[in-house]
């Protein structure tokens, strides 16, 4: 035993289900038309979010992460998370909820709420570092 080691695992990572609305998307469907459907699809709530980013709708983007971020935490609960743990970036169902919350700190940066960019960039680290930030 090393002096130092954590001999207590963690938590164990949470694996959200294949998105439904991924397959829409990828064919080509606005994200606009697709969000009627699967309205708690984070996924959607991300691209909505970074088309609005894309054109410089600022507060638009920040509304589309905030909802994509909450449908997120329901997902994200109903699969067994407890509030804490890993989310990792490599489970592609997982990158809906982790674009969300990225967007969501982009956009928060963007119109001030400094605390708040703070708190995402922890809680981001604390899903998974490995999170591409742009």
């Amino acid at each position: 035993m090393t002096i130092g080691e954590n001999l207590f695992p963690g938590p164990p990572a949470t694996l959200l289900p294949v998105d439904p609305a991924a397959a829409e998307l990828a064919a080509g469907v606005d994200p606009g038309l697709v969000v009627r459907t699967y309205p708690t699809s984070s996924l959607v709530w991300a691209d909505l979010a970074d088309q609005a980013w894309d054109e410089s709708a600022i507060v638009e983007s920040y509304a589309f992460a905030r909802v994509g971020y909450h449908r997120g935490l329901d997902a994200l609960r109903r699969n067994g998370w407890k509030g804490h743990g890993p989310v990792p970036w490599s489970h592609e169902p997982n990158q809906g909820f982790l674009r969300c919350l990225r967007s969501l700190g982009r956009a928060a940066g963007a119109i001030g709420e400094a605390e708040e960019v703070d708190r995402i960039g922890v809680f981001m680290d604390d899903c998974d570092p490995s999170v591409p930030r742009d």
